[in-house]
Order: structure tokens, then C-alpha cells, then sequence
């Protein structure tokens, strides 16, 4: 379903408020300031999310009139310099000659001069604005009109490079946000309205077409409908739901025409929590682009007094000292100083980053997290929902000779309707309709246990076999011996009998462990699940580390040990269960489709799509992206360094200078943005 908008009694369009609020939750993204701040491209780069909410980043008209003033400067730069060297002209001197490259210098030195000044009276004098005009004015001063023209031209058209990368790594992330369309058909007393999203309520029926994006969470009442979900999960293969089914806010109906029942509100479902979650991001800073922030607020006034130095110092020691000539030095000093490529490239990196893993399907909620997953040596992982399906499937029905079989699972189906546990759905399904005469008192439910209810008098136990134990109820069979999960029941302070339920393993978890193992990363499993059910798993998949029977503090002192060996862990959960642990690890990932709002709100990462191999990939873009900063880090270094000691002795003219400056920026930027290209 495409966007609707509104129109004024001109026909202009007017803004619409959804797509306005993820062009802001896309820009918060990229850092804490403003792509503005750090650009010299006026404010055409404004315009690329204007008061209508489009982004025209794609568009060819929006990208010629970024490149339009430095086309005019470069143009009247060229005419100039064949007038200067190839066709003198008599009449081109004197204050034409100066005028026309003042005119040259204005389409793209102005920008720059206006920023200088807005910065100034902001508080921070030293930007990378007043280097450029203090850099370009002084060359005029001293007559080197072409070289001032040129600097501020090359140094404009980087900026609009970086401007049209900073917008390509957007896209991703935007990719993720607009997943939500503004209205839906629902269906109100047979007939088919259209409705704003945001007023639907739970229980309400969506009828969706064809073609058509589904706007809230829901339930499929049709018998079977395929959805591509490739923009929430990366996965390009259509998913087939089936009556009864959760599908997602987001997800593209294919094919016939399908009902969805409403299960959540608009505003509190997986999409809108990870929106929400999005928006915060910007606020996680990795360690080394904080550290480049802080430097560079230390690096430029620094930078400026050396440059003043170069050019006053000699006067005390040189006898044939030439004002014009340290200047002159002094000024390529400053341009190649410039920190744009370290300032701008970093941030960029991380930004690429995330956009690359949101492209796959999985979300950081900051830069901080990719620099973390990077160095991580231990994956701890639940079994239930992570490496296993989490759809599971009663196997058998044991119950005592004495237990009148049809009343007990009414009364443990009726019980097991208070839950949302997949065990508790296999169960439903297995039993059927509830018997809504049954009623239920004091029901609760015990973490990691199961559920307690008094029904017509009598307590009813319904959970593992520590449930049992915990209510001192006595059974004459050994629970180890039954390699399926058991569910206990206990009726009357009698122990009634078990329901096994079978899970099966996902068909990525195999290639999961093998590939966590190449990257030479250590693989727990952890489950409250039975012990005999966790081995059986791990000894299919390869892992040697599996422990079962765990209640939630028991995973927490499991994973404490493991960082008591001073080694980092990453713990992968879905469960209310998992919360704390996740909490605990220093990445908590979170399976985003299955997931639990209490895991996906505490975790790190979110998968959206369940995948176990997303976690390696996670673990490999977090390793990219590092390698890719660190690399941009060590070429503005190292070029700048070489260029900074010729340009002070005199054997470095503005144009190695430009190069310093505006070309490391730009191996920067697109070596940021190479890892959006990569396949994970």
C-alpha cells in the first residue's frame, strides 16, 4: 500500500506526518549534528528532506543542483586560466582579472564564509570552515588567485560527495523506518473502509489486497496467504502464513486477497518498538568516533597556532625572510590540516555499517555495538526460538488410567490459553476450541515453571516437572528418560500425567554454529528446556558447550563465569526469560520476529527475521566496518602527516595540499560507503 496524501485547494501536495518523522528518525542516525553542519553544501542538502517528506537523494534534478555552483566555479575557473596561460588577453587584467575570479570563487566560497560566520557566533571558532576561508582569502591576498578558486572548489565538490554518500547509506536504514503505511481496509459491517492506521483497533479485520502492506500486527483469518517480507528481513524468498499465524506490520501480501485480525495496536507493535528503538541510535557513539569528535576540537585550534608560527617565526630567525612566501605556507598548512576526512569519514563508516546490517535484516542501536560485536569471543544462545523453530507440536498424550482424559485437557487447554508461550499455542492447537464454561481463578505464572489456576475448587499445575516439585506434588516417572519437552500436569495435588511436545531445528542453525566456529568464536547453549532435549540439539548441531533444566538466574551465573575469564559474550535470546541475561552480556541480541517487547527493548542487536546466521554476520559486518574505519583513520593520518612536513618546508603547493585535504576525504567517503556494497 502506497502513501496517501493530501492536497491544498492549489493541488499542492501537503506534507505528510509519517514519512516526515522516518526522514528525521534517518537523519538522527547518521550523528549528532546535522550532515549541514559538517558540509559546505548550503542548503540544498536541506531540501533533500523538505517540508513535503520526500527524499529526492535519487532523483537527477536534486543531484544536478547539488553540483551547480561548483559547475559555475569550475567553468569560470577554466575560462580564466586559458585567458592567464593559453589566450592572453590584454583586457584580462588589472580588476577585471580580479573580479572574474572573485566571481569564480562566490558560487562555492560563499557557503563556506556564511558557515564560518553561523559557527563563530555559535561558539565554535575553530571549524573547518574558517580554515577554508582563512586558506582561500589568504591567497587571494598574496595574488594566487587560480590556487584560492581551485582549493574551495575541489574542497566544495568533496563536500557534495559526501552529502550524496551520506544519502546512499541512508537509503538502508529508510528501507527498514517506511514499512508502515498511513492507511487500511478494514472491514465494518461487510462493507470495506478505509481507515487511518493509527485508529484501528485490537480486534479489528484488514482486509489486504494484492500488492498491499500491512499496517498493523495481526492474526491471517485466511486459510493461507505468501508475504514478502524482504524489507523487514533481507530474505528474498517469499514466506507462506497459514491460518492462525502472526504476521507483521510491514510485511507485502502477494497473492489473493487475505484477512488479518488485529492482535496489537498501532503503536505498540514490533515495528513501531523497533522504530523507537532506531530513534535513539544516534546517542550510541562508538568509542573511536567519540574519540575523533574530541580530538578534532583539540586537533584544529592547535593546527591554527602552527599555522600563524609558520608564518611569523622565520621573520626572527631568517634574514631573507619574504612575508608572501610563509604566508603561503602557512595557508597550505591549514588546508592540508583540514579535518573534514577524519570528522566526517568515521561517522560515515559506522553509519554504513549499520545501514549494511540493516539491509540483512538486523538492527544496532548504535555505533557502539558494531565496535563491540567486532571483538566478541564467546556467542551464548537460548535453544527454544533461537536454534530451534519455537513452533512446536504435541507428540503424545500420557496420562493416568483414573484421569478422565476429555475433562483434564479442557480444563489444562483452558489454562493454557492465559499463556502465549509457543508450547502453550502447540497445545491449543492440538486440543481445540476452549470451553469457555470453565472457569478459571488465581491464575498465575511462575517464571520458568508454567502456570498455577484453581479450577472448581482444586489447584491445577500445568508446567515442567519443577513446577511439580515446587508444590511438593509426588510422580512415579523419571523425566530424564523422555528425550521430548514434557508438560506436567497436576490436578488436585495428583499428578494427572504429561503432554510431550517436539521442536525442530532450524535449518540455518547448522551453518550458524560452523561458521561462528571459522570465525574462530566459542558456542554455549543454554535452555530452561529439559536437560536430555538441550543435548540431543547440541549434539546434532556440534556444540559442546549445552546446558538444560536452567532457570533464569542459573543462564545469568552461566554467563557471569564466562566473563569472569575476562572474555567478551554475546548472548542471543527471545523469551521474557532472556531479558535479564541479555542485559547482563556485552551484546545482547534479540530474535526481533518471535521475540519477546521485553527482549528486543533490553538487547543490543535485533534480528528481524529469526535467522540464527545472522549472528555471524553480525559479528562480520561489526569486523568490516571496524577495519574500515581504522583504515580511513590511518590514511588521513598518514597522507596529511607527510603533506603537513613538505607543505611547512616549502615543498608543497596548494595542490598537494587539495589532495591532503579534499582527496583523502574522498577515498574516505567511498571507502565508508564500500561496505554497504559487501554481501553478508
Amino acid at each position: 500500500m502506497k502513501h496517501t496524501h493530501s492536497y491544498d485547494a492549489q493541488g499542492k501536495q501537503l506534507c505528510c506526518t509519517e514519512e516526515k518523522k522516518i526522514n528525521a528518525q534517518a537523519d538522527a542516525l547518521i550523528k549528532n549534528k546535522s550532515v549541514k553542519d559538517c558540509c559546505c553544501v548550503t542548503d540544498d542538502h536541506n531540501q533533500l528532506t523538505n517540508d513535503d517528506g520526500h527524499d529526492h537523494a535519487n532523483s537527477s534534478d536534486s543531484n544536478v543542483k547539488l553540483f551547480l555552483p561548483a559547475a559555475i566555479s569550475l567553468i569560470a575557473l577554466l575560462i580564466a586560466l586559458i585567458l592567464d596561460n593559453y589566450f592572453p588577453q590584454p583586457w584580462f587584467t588589472g580588476w577585471l582579472r580580479i573580479g572574474w575570479y572573485v566571481g569564480a570563487y562566490l558560487p562555492v566560497g560563499l557557503p563556506v564564509l556564511r558557515e564560518a560566520v553561523e559557527s563563530i557566533i555559535k561558539g565554535d571558532v575553530f571549524s573547518e570552515f574558517l580554515l577554508m576561508s582563512i586558506a582561500t582569502i589568504g591567497a587571494f591576498a598574496i595574488g594566487e588567485y587560480p590556487e584560492g578558486v581551485a582549493v574551495m572548489l575541489f574542497y566544495s565538490v568533496g563536500e557534495v560527495f559526501q552529502t550524496l554518500a551520506v544519502k546512499r547509506a541512508k537509503t538502508n536504514i529508510k528501507t527498514l523506518l517506511d514499512q508502515r503505511p498511513d492507511e487500511v481496509t478494514v472491514i465494518h459491517n461487510n462493507q470495506a473502509v478505509t481507515l487511518k492506521a493509527e485508529t484501528v483497533n485490537i480486534g479489528d479485520i484488514i482486509q489486504l489486497k494484492a500488492g498491499e502492506k500491512l499496517g498493523l500486527d495481526g492474526e491471517l483469518l485466511s486459510q493461507s496467504a505468501s508475504f514478502n517480507t524482504a524489507a523487514l528481513t533481507g530474505e528474498s524468498k517469499p514466506d507462506t502464513k497459514n491460518k492462525g499465524d502472526a504476521v507483521l506490520a510491514g510485511m507485502i501480501n502477494l497473492n489473493t486477497v487475505s484477512q488479518v485480525k488485529v492482535t496489537t495496536a498501532y503503536t505498540d507493535s514490533k515495528l513501531s518498538r523497533i522504530l523507537e528503538l532506531v530513534q535513539n541510535a544516534a546517542a550510541q557513539k562508538a568509542p573511536t568516533e567519540l574519540f575523533i569528535r574530541k580530538f578534532a576540537k583539540i586537533y584544529t585550534p592547535i593546527v591554527v597556532v602552527l599555522a600563524v608560527a609558520i608564518c611569523v617565526l622565520p621573520y626572527f630567525f631568517l634574514e631573507a625572510y619574504v612575508f608572501s612566501e610563509w604566508l603561503y605556507r602557512a595557508l597550505i598548512f591549514l588546508v592540508i590540516s583540514c579535518p573534514c576526512a577524519l570528522v566526517i569519514s568515521i561517522p560515515l563508516g559506522y553509519f554504513g555499517g549499520i545501514g549494511a546490517a540493516s539491509k540483512n535484516g538486523i538492527l544496532f542501536k548504535g555505533s557502539n555495538f558494531l565496535d563491540t560485536i567486532s571483538t566478541i569471543q564467546n556467542v551464548v544462545v537460548d535453544k527454544t526460538g533461537t536454534m530451534t523453530e519455537g513452533v512446536f507440536k504435541v507428540q503424545e498424550v500420557n496420562l493416568k488410567p483414573e484421569v478422565n482424559r476429555y475433562e483434564i485437557l479442557k480444563i489444562v487447554n483452558a489454562l493454557e490459553s492465559q499463556s502465549t508461550h509457543p508450547v502453550a499455542t502447540a497445545i491449543h492447537q492440538f486440543i481445540g476450541d476452549i470451553d469457555s464454561t470453565i472457569k478459571l481463578n488465581n491464575v498465575e505464572e511462575i517464571s520458568a515453571h508454567g502456570l498455577k489456576a484453581d479450577v472448581n475448587g482444586k489447584e491445577l499445575l500445568v508446567g515442567n516437572f519443577r513446577l511439580l516439585d515446587k508444590y511438593a506434588v509426588t510422580y512415579d516417572i523419571n523425566p530424564a528418560t523422555i528425550v521430548y519437552t514434557v508438560i506436567a500436569i497436576a490436578y488436585d495435588h495428583k499428578f494427572a500425567g504429561y503432554i510431550t511436545i517436539a521442536d525442530s531445528i532450524k535449518e540455518d542453525a547448522q551453518l550458524t554454529v560452523d561458521t561462528l566456529k571459522k570465525l574462530g568464536v566459542n558456542i554455549t547453549m543454554l535452555s530452561g528446556d529439559k536437560s536430555s532435549v538441550v543435548q540431543f540439539v547440541a549434539q546434532k548441531l556440534g556444540i559442546t558447550n549445552a546446558f538444560g533444566d536452567l532457570l533464569p538466574e542459573d543462564k545469568v551465573n552461566k554467563v557471569k563465569e564466562i566473563k569472569a575469564k575476562h572474555e567478551t559474550v554475546a548472548f542471543v535470546g527471545d523469551g521474557v526469560n532472556d531479558a535479564p541475561v541479555v542485559a547482563l552480556s556485552d551484546v545482547g541480541i534479540a530474535m526481533g520476529g518471535l521475540g519477546s517487547d521485553a527482549t528486543i527493548e533490553t538487547a543490543d542487536v535485533v534480528i528481524q527475521d529469526d535467522k540464527p546466521s545472522k549472528i555471524p554476520s553480525a559479528i562480520t559486518i561489526g569486523k568490516q566496518t571496524k577495519r574500515i574505519v581504522w583504515q580511513n583513520i590511518s590514511l588521513a593520518f598518514g597522507v596529511k602527516a607527510v603533506v603537513l612536513i613538505l607543505g611547512a618546508g616549502g615543498l608543497a603547493t596548494m595542490w598537494e595540499a587539495v589532495f591532503a585535504d579534499v582527496g583523502v576525504a574522498l577515498l574516505a567517503i567511498l571507502n565508508a560507503v564500500r561496505i554497504q556494497r559487501m554481501k553478508f
